[in-house]
């Protein structure tokens, strides 16, 4: 948006070219006589066209000039209004199963990682004043954005994480205490940890339920989200290491019991979504249980321009004397 100090230096600068004319037209026009040099009762001498423009040109950059240097006087500025949010929301971290069998289609014609990953963003989105994190399962977990109210930095990381990225197994015990370590010196008043996963623990160290255990101790909500179905899934995707594009089907043997022995561990909510639909549902349960009340303030920044419309009305003043000069034949 744009804004003025003074802004009747607007109306002098917009004013200006109206008054040049009249004063051209009327004012000087009724004081000027008008000899004839040509041959008594013929054809006086008059200017080329060609002429009479170069001879206009450099008056009408000096119009401009002084329009731009009335404008510079007005102090333009450039106003931009922002939102500042007065409270600190949750700390919340995303920890999304990358495993293969992710790539089953099975969500309205969408894979389940895709679709969760849509979810993620949109979530995050309606969600200015949380910190959102992200982490990743496969044959092993790992961190890739701490909580960060910084969207962008999020997105690209969401948008990079891709199915195999971590290997072909399942590490949730091993996610969900790398989950704990991270949310436990967090300094919001509330964290919750959200688990998207279709499948049991078959890789790492650590026990599920183990961790489930810590992350109540530590007064960390746990949400579970169990992603899928069961039956005969197609798949379709490139593995990250080879390269290769691996399509066809796969028996998927979806158990939602011990991603629900998981949350009911840890004290948390377990959320079924074997469709869009439902994973949809369980996207707006999270959001509503994690409710914050969020106060704001809108903050306007202004942006001085006047330099930029001074260095404009120099050029142009150059510019016709430098015209003058050359095509006219003016002194310097």
């Amino acid at each position: 948006m744009l804004a003025f100090d003074r802004p009747v230096f607007v109306l002098a600068a917009i004013a200006a070219p109206f008054a040049v004319f009249v004063a051209r037209r009327f004012v000087r026009g009724a004081f000027r006589l008008s000899f004839s040099l040509g041959t008594p009762g013929g054809d006086s001498f008059t200017q080329a066209a060609g002429f009479r423009f170069f001879a206009a040109f450099p008056r009408i950059l000096d119009y401009i000039t002084i329009c731009l240097l009335l404008f510079a006087a007005a102090g333009p500025q450039l106003v931009k209004n922002e939102t500042v949010w007065l409270d600190r929301g949750a700390d919340i971290l995303f920890v999304l199963d990358c495993s293969p069998s992710m790539a089953g289609i099975d969500m309205n014609g969408r894979n389940r990682f895709d679709t969760a990953r849509e979810l993620i963003r949109n979530f995050a989105m309606v969600r200015p004043t949380d910190a959102i994190g992200l982490a990743a399962i496969g044959n092993d977990a790992a961190l890739l954005i701490p909580p960060t109210v910084d969207r962008k930095a999020l997105f690209d990381r969401l948008d990079r994480l891709s199915i195999g990225e971590l290997g072909d197994g399942t590490a949730l015990g091993t996610a969900l205490a790398l989950a704990a370590l991270h949310l436990e010196h967090s300094g919001a008043e509330h964290r919750a940890l959200v688990l998207i996963s279709d499948g049991e623990n078959n890789s790492g160290a650590i026990h599920p339920l183990t961790a489930a255990a810590a992350l109540k101790a530590q007064g960390t909500a746990l949400y579970v989200i169990g992603v899928g179905s069961s039956g005969e899934i197609p798949i379709d995707y490139v593995d990250p290491v080879t390269k290769i594009r691996r399509t066809g089907s796969f028996e998927s043997r979806y158990n939602s019991e011990n991603l629900r022995a998981i949350a009911d561990a840890a004290g948390g909510v377990f959320l079924y979504a074997p469709s869009r639909d439902s994973f949809l549902t369980a996207f707006a349960a999270l959001n509503k249980a994690e409710a914050v009340v969020s106060r704001s303030a809108v903050r306007s920044r202004k942006q001085g321009i006047h330099w930029y419309i001074i260095m404009a009305a120099l050029i142009l003043a150059c510019s016709s004397r430098f015209f003058r000069t050359i095509f006219l034949g003016a002194p310097l």
